[in-house]
């Protein structure tokens, strides 16, 4: 996986750790640039028990991807959750998102985001921390502890 890409995911996984404070909250599917802020991507919010069959997340995710695509940007999908949601469900939007990139003629990828990881639901490639913190604080971190020491 390319470097940048990984500093890109990194970055969704600290956005929705400082972002989400509830212990408990709902999936939400988001498309086009997590660094970006909200005016860079579009979201969709998956409300608790709600049955979706893959036909309506086929036009979600299209519905979502419209505007980059408009741009000439083709989005990175991302799937905000918490850390215990269900691997069924990463797959669910997986199968959407495999099923409405050819529909748009551009090849789509799904990450699940959590507040500690992000990982590729069919390939399982991803990467956790233990506790995320910015890339700046980890080495000040480092440097505070050195000089305690």
């Amino acid at each position: 996986m390319p470097h940048l890409l990984q500093r890109v995911l990194r970055r969704a996984v600290l956005e929705h750790a400082a972002g989400e404070a509830r212990r408990r909250y709902p999936a939400v599917l988001h498309a086009g640039l997590p660094c970006g802020g909200p005016a860079e991507h579009r979201s969709f919010e998956v409300r608790h028990g709600e049955r979706l069959d893959l036909a309506l997340r086929i036009e979600i995710v299209e519905a979502l991807c419209r505007d980059s695509l408009d741009r000439g940007v083709v989005p990175l999908l991302w799937l905000t959750r918490p850390v215990d949601g269900p691997d069924l469900e990463d797959l669910a939007w997986a199968a959407a998102v495999g099923a409405a990139g050819p529909e748009l003629g551009v090849t789509l990828d799904l990450v699940v985001v959590t507040r500690r990881s992000w990982r590729d639901p069919r390939s399982g490639v991803g990467r956790t921390w233990s506790r995320v913190r910015p890339a700046g604080a980890a080495a000040a971190a480092a440097g505070a502890a050195a000089e305690a020491g």
